[in-house]
């Protein structure tokens, strides 16, 4: 059985344990800056969308599941249209 690695903290915990390190010194905002920029470029190299991007994204799927299900009763109804003319779309 393999041990599994410990689970890296959340990012907001790594940013309030370095900001008590830091304590109230001048040089706070700028660690501050600097672990948020490499926040940024670490995100940057993961494959992830924006938030807006994955909500419109969200909506499109609706639209497109919803345009598909009228699409297979509008199927259905066709279907047994030729079905009662006696005509089955195998023929």
């Amino acid at each position: 059985m393999a041990i599994k690695p410990p689970k890296p903290p959340p990012i907001t915990d790594v940013i309030e344990q370095v900001n008590q390190l830091v304590g109230n010194s001048g040089i706070r905002e700028e660690v501050d800056k600097g672990v948020r920029t490499l926040a940024q470029s670490a995100l940057q190299k993961l494959d992830v969308v924006s938030r807006e991007e994955f909500d419109a994204q969200t909506e499109v799927l609706k639209r497109t599941r919803a345009r598909v299900l009228e699409l297979e009763q509008e199927l259905d109804a066709l279907t047994q249209a030729l079905d009662a003319q006696g005509t089955s779309p195998a023929n």
